[in-house]
């Protein structure tokens, strides 16, 4: 398939584009590349493939919340801003 100046023109419009003269060219040559690939795609042969749905089997994993007992809470605070009764402490973000 060949994309004709017409065609980029009218593409153009449609988008509310106002091509200059000299991108015509460039954009005539960049829809022709994407045109061109999507032919390569298209033809890739998939007859003998399993039928998937995504590109793996994993389901959402979730872990069950535990409470783990930090002891260097000193070091783990040390960059805190803030902190109050050994915790982070924030600027109130809700009025």
């Amino acid at each position: 398939m060949k994309v004709s100046r017409e065609e980029i023109l009218h593409i153009a419009n449609l988008a509310h584009l106002n091509l200059e003269e000299n991108e015509i060219d460039s954009y005539l040559t960049n829809l022709q590349d994407i045109l061109n690939f999507a032919n390569i795609v298209n033809d890739v042969p998939v007859e003998n493939l399993d039928v998937t749905i995504g590109s793996n089997e994993a389901k959402n994993v979730f872990r069950k919340d535990e409470i783990k007992i930090f002891e260097d809470k000193e070091s783990l605070l040390q960059n805190a801003g803030m902190q109050e009764q050994n915790m982070f402490k924030i600027p109130k973000v809700i009025s």
